[in-house]
Order: C-alpha cells, then structure tokens, then sequence
C-alpha cells in the first residue's frame, strides 16, 4: 500500500512560492488590462452604429467560442509566423487579457444597460458634460452593480491562469508539472497545489471585498 509522501515535494517549497509569485504577478496584470479592455469594448458595443459595434461582437464571440488553450498557442506559436516572437510570461499575459476582456466586457455592458435613462437626463439636467455623465452617472453605478460578478470573472481568470503552464510559463502550476516530474509523486504535488490555490483564491476575494466597500461605500450604507 502507498502512503502519502510529502516531503519531496516540501523539500521544493521555494521554487513552489516563486510559481505561486509568478501565478499572482500575471493575474493581476491581466486582470488591469483586461478590465481595460472590457470598458473599451462594452461601450463601443453599446453604440448606435451597427459598422462600430460589429468589431466588438466578433471579438467577443471569437474568443467566447473558441478554447483558451488555442487562444494562448495563436498568440505564442502563431504570431512567430509572422515576424513577432513574445516571451512566455509575455504571451501569458496578452492572451489572458484578451480572454478576460471579452468575458469581462459582457459584465460590464450589462451594468451600462441597468442605468435608466432618467438619471442620465438628470445628469444633463443638472449641467454635466458628457464625460461627467458616463464616469459619475453611467459608469460608476454600472461598475458598483456588476462589481460581484466582475470579482468571479477575475477568479476564473486567476484560476485560467494554469493554462498557460503548456508555453513553459513557470507559473504555480508548470513548476508543480517539474516537481512531479522529478519526485514521481503525482498526489501529493497536485493536492499542495490545489490547497495553494485555494489560498490564492481567498486572498483575492478578500481583495474584492475590501475594494467594493472602498470604492462604493454608497451601496453598504444602513448595513
């Protein structure tokens, strides 16, 4: 009978906690450029004109329909076709972000859509410009509405992240393939894994959390 062994695998914590480093420094640049991304598209989709929402309805059905994984092996085995040659983390990070984006961008259009019309004719009422309108009136209360569901799209990019481990990123998970690889110890190293991502998981809906009540302290009063 096999017992379970850890001690290999705890003998290599150190290179654990730069691929956990590695794992949280690329997510949380993507999710930056994704949500970038997702703002620009979300409200170029919502525009009148058919020819300028038509751009943004193909980027996010192309990469809504389409794997990860191949979105991550275009940008990093595909792009050298023609000339341009990414590193890794690079290419980890680009196709994360564009992944992030489209999906994020769905969240926020949403948030855009659930602001009547009253209080933007309030807004104009009152002698707003147009900028004031979309950050104070439309954007502001379409982020604090969607902002929960903005949290679990950045936890399932957090989590995608471990695909990225196929273009030799050596993020959590490429460095527990390596570990396995050398210790033969399959359960043990995916189950640290599994509980380091767990972890990671935690911290950022704590982050979350801490932010929402920052950032929109408006929507906690009387609780």
């Amino acid at each position: 009978m096999r017992y379970l062994d850890f001690s290999g695998v705890l003998s290599r914590s150190d290179l654990l906690l730069k691929g956990m480093l590695l794992t949280a420094q690329i997510s949380v640049i993507s999710m930056v450029f994704a949500l970038m991304i997702a703002v620009l598209v979300a409200s170029v989709s919502l525009s009148s004109s058919r020819f300028v929402r038509l751009p943004a309805v193909v980027y996010v059905e192309a990469i809504r329909n389409t794997p990860f994984i191949v979105q991550v092996f275009l940008i990093y085995f595909g792009l050298p076709s023609f000339g341009i040659r990414l590193d890794p983390t690079v290419a980890a990070i680009l196709a994360m972000s564009i992944y992030g984006g489209a999906y994020c961008s769905e969240v926020i259009r949403a948030g855009i859509q659930s602001i009547t019309k009253g209080q933007i004719e309030a807004g104009r009422a009152l002698g707003m410009s147009p900028l004031t309108i979309f950050k104070h009136v439309i954007f502001k209360p379409a982020l604090a509405a969607v902002f929960p569901s903005l949290a679990a799209q950045f936890i399932l990019l957090l989590l995608s992240s471990s695909v990225v481990s196929a273009i030799s990123v050596p993020e959590l998970t490429g460095i527990g393939n390596d570990i396995q690889g050398i210790t033969l110890r399959n359960m043990e190293i995916y189950l640290v894994i599994a509980v380091v991502y767990v972890v990671l998981v935690a911290v950022l809906k704590g982050v979350m959390t801490v932010l929402e009540r920052v950032l929109f302290p408006f929507k906690f009063l009387g609780r």
